[in-house]
């Protein structure tokens, strides 16, 4: 039986890349987690080392039936998160997005749980404000090939507000910007592991259009860190409340220090622009730093060295 005291916390989508950082954070913090994943983009490989964690339960499951167990807390992190993954199956994509979120939200409200949803910058769309305040809108191709992820996560943030404002349920929204670090998919189709993975395999470095379009990049381990601190903020805090790093790059710079930081003989490659990808996208974070005191401490040089030797000493060992 647990302590009465203790924390006990559903992470889904717990084996993917954000999810395993989070069930380490939540362990550490004296929790119990249920990791739950239908290992669609996660990997049994992510979370193999917490095991042996007597508070720590690993639950196939995919979010799009409905879950029924008892926890106090809930983050929901469970979606594809790179275009490759999400447009493999549209539908799919969607349906993890809005069943997936009333189907925790339901499960929150059964239990009064206070519960996290993991949204995304891809709610900003291509956007014609920079950077990006909570407030904007956004610029979104509702019937464009990124339209099922970026509409189903602005369809997830609908249902939890509706939810807040019928049935007073505590949330948490954040909006996620480009996050990088160790147990990215090698093979996700985001700039960052695409960038390693081929400098590392010494192929050309695919740039798309000229390389002049801007991306910031937040090391995983300050993410999470936002993640704790804004769950643990005050009821009223709900958000949606942007996580990323102000820094911005472009991809030139980016393919540049990556090629340097391996020691790569890669040369960079340009190819066309894939439709309706944003040409810009920098999180404005005043709201984190007043609110919860948050912003990101490790410089993208430090935090991709950390990346790159992740990726050699996992698949080029």
């Amino acid at each position: 039986m647990r302590a009465l005291n203790k924390k006990r916390v559903l992470v889904t989508g717990g084996a993917g890349f954000l999810g395993s950082h989070l069930c380490e954070r939540l362990l550490e913090q004296d929790c119990d987690v249920l990791c739950a994943d239908n290992y669609f983009t996660g990997s049994r490989d992510n979370v193999a080392h917490l095991l042996g964690n007597p508070h720590f339960e690993l639950m196939r499951h995919d979010v799009t039936f409905p879950l029924y167990v008892e926890v106090d807390e809930i983050y929901n992190l469970a979606c594809p998160a790179s275009p490759i993954h999400y447009q493999h199956d549209p539908v799919q994509t969607t349906k993890t997005s809005v069943h997936g979120a009333i189907n925790m939200l339901g499960l929150a409200k059964r239990l009064n749980a206070k519960i996290f949803q993991a949204s995304t910058s891809e709610v900003y769309g291509d956007p014609a404000v920079h950077p990006q305040p909570e407030e904007y809108w956004g610029n979104v191709n509702t019937i464009g090939p990124r339209a099922c992820y970026d509409e189903g996560k602005r369809c997830a943030e609908t249902l939890f507000f509706d939810y807040h404002r019928q049935h007073r349920l505590p949330i948490k929204v954040i909006r996620i910007f480009n996050t990088y670090g160790p147990r990215m998919h090698p093979n996700d189709g985001r700039v960052v592991s695409n960038f390693i993975m081929q400098a590392l395999k010494g192929e050309p470095i695919t740039v798309y259009g000229d390389g002049s379009q801007t991306r910031s990049f937040c090391y995983v381990d300050d993410l999470i860190e936002g993640f704790l601190r804004f769950m643990a903020a005050p009821a009223g805090v709900t958000g949606p409340l942007n996580l990323g790093n102000p820094g911005e790059f472009t991809m030139i710079e980016l393919a540049e220090m990556v090629i340097r930081l391996t020691r790569s003989a890669s040369r960079i490659e340009h190819r066309p622009l894939p439709q309706d990808d944003p040409k810009q996208r920098r999180p404005d974070i005043t709201k984190a730093k007043a609110l919860l005191n948050w912003e990101p401490r490790v410089p993208l040089e430090d935090g991709l060295g950390r990346t790159i030797a992740y990726f050699r000493n996992r698949f080029f060992a």
